[in-house]
């Protein structure tokens, strides 16, 4: 599959990607999918593959990095590795627009999919943004007050992040954390075997820009994110959410029942396996037919 190496501005940061040209699409304006990815990881895990499915069914993509991630650099006045949901959604809306000015990509058929705490950014940016026109969030993010590890957050959380706030304004580097650890007594952002098992493996075979580190502020902006709330304010936008119900990371109990809060069109598809099988095996055939599907239906009709 062609693909094209890409970089638009975003708030006076430069953002990386890649560009994938509908299949069978030359000399056309074709509509387009913009991709972004979950909690700290980079385009390289996983985002090609489902690129790719989009291209061959006539969709063009873009996959980038979210900034100071990756080959994204970070936005004035903010570290690397800070993740800021707010921030992020605001360069969803940078994508499209990059997308929307390019020649081959009809600018009036946007379709925007994401992953784990990028499909909460997902519903956030369709909710608001009405050049979006059909929506995919899969095993997605749905609360921050309810996120894996948040009941964790203690006094000690507590004191770490007004030592943190201190530090920085007084002109400290930002302090970091693992985004997962092995051992399960050190403390980390995703505290699961499974976010262990998936971050280093991919990290060792596809992924070597990403970094197992996240600045301490982020759990907090994280915390305080609750895209479930955008739901009810997507539609008439077409939304698809894709959950697997044995979830431990985004809760599919929690993103099922958010799901009702949402108007039609809408539809729900549940896909066997945990959190990180979406991006490999059976899994991933299921949700990216799914979103094949659903951006085919609504984009191309």
């Amino acid at each position: 599959m062609m693909r094209e190496d890409v970089e638009f501005g975003a708030q006076g940061a430069t953002l990386r990607g890649w560009f994938y040209p509908a299949a069978g699409r030359e000399g056309q304006k074709a509509p387009c999918v913009v991709l972004q990815h979950g909690f700290s990881a980079v385009k390289e895990m996983g985002l090609d593959r489902y690129a790719e499915t989009f291209q061959a069914v006539g969709l063009s993509a873009l996959a980038y990095d979210h900034p100071g991630f990756g080959a994204s650099d970070p936005l004035p006045g903010s570290p690397r590795q800070e993740v800021d949901p707010w921030q992020q959604v605001r360069c969803i809306q940078h994508a499209i627009t990059y997308a929307q000015g390019r020649d081959d990509v009809d600018p009036h058929r946007i379709g925007l999919w994401g992953s784990s705490l990028g499909g909460g950014n997902a519903f956030v940016a369709a909710a608001i943004d009405h050049r979006v026109r059909a929506v995919v969030g899969q095993v997605p993010f749905i609360t921050g007050s309810g996120a894996v590890g948040a009941e964790g957050q203690s006094e000690v959380h507590d004191a770490l992040l007004a030592a943190e706030r201190l530090g920085r304004a007084a002109g400290a580097p930002a302090t970091v954390i693992p985004v997962v650890a092995e051992d399960p007594n050190v403390p980390s952002v995703l505290p699961t075997p499974d976010a262990w098992a998936w971050f280093s493996q991919t990290e060792k075979d596809e992924a070597t820009t990403w970094r197992n580190e996240v600045t301490a502020t982020s759990g907090e902006y994280v915390r305080g994110y609750e895209p479930g709330v955008y739901l009810p304010f997507i539609a008439p936008t077409p939304l698809l959410m894709i959950v697997a119900p044995l979830d431990r990371t985004t809760p599919g109990a929690g993103a099922t029942s958010a799901y009702e809060t949402a108007a039609h069109p809408k539809k729900l598809e549940l896909i066997p396996g945990g959190h990180f099988d979406v991006y490999d095996g059976e899994e991933f055939r299921l949700a990216s037919q799914a979103a094949c599907d659903w951006f085919t239906e609504h984009l191309c009709g």
